[in-house]
């Protein structure tokens, strides 16, 4: 396995509880004789050696990103990677933390593992949307967990019809719509009663939120071809569309989403004995242990 020689920290903003981690961890990188770009937050203090930046500059010079703190930032991280490709490795300073599964007491350790070889990178599927609008395009904006569309109006319900490649999928009436990877099929889609998918499968949920018609459930597909979302209903009915809830861009009747697989894939770095199902398992509470008694 490569052996990571320039190691970037990006870190949790607007947070002090994440200070002391990263402060650790550009000692002990230094302390391995590797070159350290540390992203620049109100407040923080790094060894010396280590060179603060702003997010872009520790990216580009990275060969392997540290991300300190939750999920939402391990997002924000992987969006601004854009065409740039670099292995990520999650510290977890954050609430649930899905993705960022290592744990702070775990951090040197888990390091040290790492930057010696022991380590494999899991490649996980992106999405980007495009808007169509009557004027023009938007986008593409690139999403990690899910590609969401919401109605901006509290009391009004969506009119919507969903295609998957040239096939007709289904006309909805519905609170919203979220397209989720593997990734995100524990996140926003799960909370709306959509399937939980292995990284491994090449797919994407769709999960109508709240839907007028209660045969209209989750739906599984492949990530070979794109889903196309168009809005109709009057002139009233406007829609949001939100990618991993940090990029909004509204959506009109007529106009229509496209939301395809992206570009890139999202490169996970995790020490030799990580199980995915161990983390459903502690995360979700999900299933049992194989000493649990059966009934």
């Amino acid at each position: 396995m490569k052996r990571f020689q320039t190691i970037g920290i990006v870190a949790k903003q607007d947070d002090e509880q994440v200070l002391p981690t990263v402060r650790e961890i550009s000692e002990l990188l230094l302390q391995l004789g590797r070159a350290v770009y540390v992203e620049q937050l109100p407040g923080i203090e790094v060894a010396d050696g280590a060179t603060l930046a702003d997010a872009d500059t520790v990216i580009k010079h990275a060969e392997l990103l540290v991300v300190v703190g939750g999920d939402g930032t391990l997002l924000r991280a992987g969006r601004r990677l854009g065409s740039r490709r670099r292995p990520i490795l999650g510290i977890h300073r954050g609430r649930l933390g899905f993705l960022v599964d290592i744990r702070p007491d775990e951090t040197r350790d888990a390091l040290q593992r790492v930057l010696e070889g022991e380590y494999w990178v899991e490649k996980r599927l992106t999405l980007q949307a495009q808007v169509e609008l009557e004027d023009g395009s938007q986008g593409p904006f690139p999403a990690i967990n899910d590609v969401v569309i919401r109605n901006q109006s509290a009391v009004r319900m969506l009119e919507f019809e969903t295609w998957h490649g040239d096939e007709f999928i289904s006309q909805h009436r519905a609170d919203g719509f979220i397209v989720a990877t593997p990734t995100g099929s524990t996140a926003y889609a799960l909370s709306g009663g959509g399937p939980v998918l292995h990284p491994g499968v090449d797919a994407m949920a769709l999960v109508p939120i709240c839907p007028h018609t209660l045969s209209d459930r989750p739906l599984v597909v492949g990530a070979d071809k794109p889903v196309r979302v168009v809005l109709s209903g009057s002139s009233r009915d406007q829609a949001m569309m939100t990618c991993d809830g940090q990029v909004n861009q509204t959506l009109r009747p007529g106009e229509q989403l496209i939301i395809s697989r992206g570009a890139h894939s999202l490169e996970l770095v995790h020490p030799c004995d990580y199980n995915y199902f161990n983390i459903l398992r502690n995360k979700l509470n999900w299933g049992r242990e194989k000493s649990d008694s059966r009934d």
